[in-house]
């Protein structure tokens, strides 16, 4: 297994991705990573201030910051992605993480179908503290859909781009779990180490769940289905996969 890029201010390693985040984190030794869930998202600044406050009480440095979840109102045009990418890096900059175009923090976007946010709001966030004795490894792996970062755009790399049927559908959810799959391994875990798994789709995938995922063991800590669309028009599936230590409502 290649070595990671560790971010030794938050005590966590990294995949490398693209500026707007990378694919996933995992705690260093020493370390164990804490997921926070707002009781109700919060427009984005509003978000970003009650996470400095939060870690600011809990005695850990902004740099702690290690993974977010954001739910926006809609699918973004690739061109309104990069924007609101830019603005949203500007905070992880400020912070002391975003640096000379590298981003160690991961993320998901999504976009909920029903009541969306009015404007990209905060859903959850992520963060490194001291380990308790005898700690397990924690991690959080970035959203991922059916296409690959890093490409000139999404647009014409989406796998089955329009094809909506069950076996476009199908097609669709191999690409992302192999790819979840990919990034756990990177990260030193796999699906045995997964505390849960969410998929994020207005399609219906009910009938791929028991031979695509589940008999792949990508679901011992449940599915969680999320109706809501990953944040690119043109895409129809995204999954994440966390394996915090601990998880707390704020």
């Amino acid at each position: 297994m290649a070595q990671l890029p560790v971010f030794r201010a938050g005590g966590y390693r990294y995949l490398k991705a693209v500026f707007q985040y990378s694919g996933g984190v995992a705690a260093q030794a020493g370390f164990e990573i804490v997921r926070a869930r707002f009781a109700q998202p919060l427009v984005l600044e509003q978000g970003f201030e009650a996470v400095e406050a939060h870690l600011k009480a809990a005695g850990r440095p902004l740099t702690a910051f290690c993974a977010c979840e954001l739910r926006s109102p809609a699918p973004f045009t690739e061109q309104g992605f990069l924007e609101f990418n830019q603005v949203y890096a500007g905070t992880l900059e400020r912070w002391g993480i975003y640096k000379d175009g590298v981003n160690p923090v991961a993320r998901t976007n999504v976009c909920p179908v029903f009541e969306p946010p009015a404007v990209p709001s905060l859903y959850a966030y992520s963060y490194t503290v001291p380990a308790k004795a005898g700690a397990r490894g924690s991690f959080i792996v970035a959203g991922g859909g059916e296409a690959p970062d890093g490409k000139a755009n999404y647009h014409d790399f989406i796998v089955r781009r329009g094809d909506t049927s069950p076996e476009g559908m199908r097609e669709k959810v191999r690409y992302v779990i192999l790819e979840m799959e990919q990034r756990l391994a990177a990260l030193g875990f796999s699906w045995k180490d997964a505390v849960s798994t969410q998929a994020y789709t207005v399609y219906d995938i009910g009938a791929l769940i028991e031979q695509e995922i589940v008999r792949r063991g990508a679901a011992a800590g449940g599915l969680a289905w999320h109706y809501a669309r990953p944040p690119i028009v043109g895409l129809d599936y995204e999954m994440d996969v966390r394996g915090a230590a601990r998880e707390i409502l704020v």
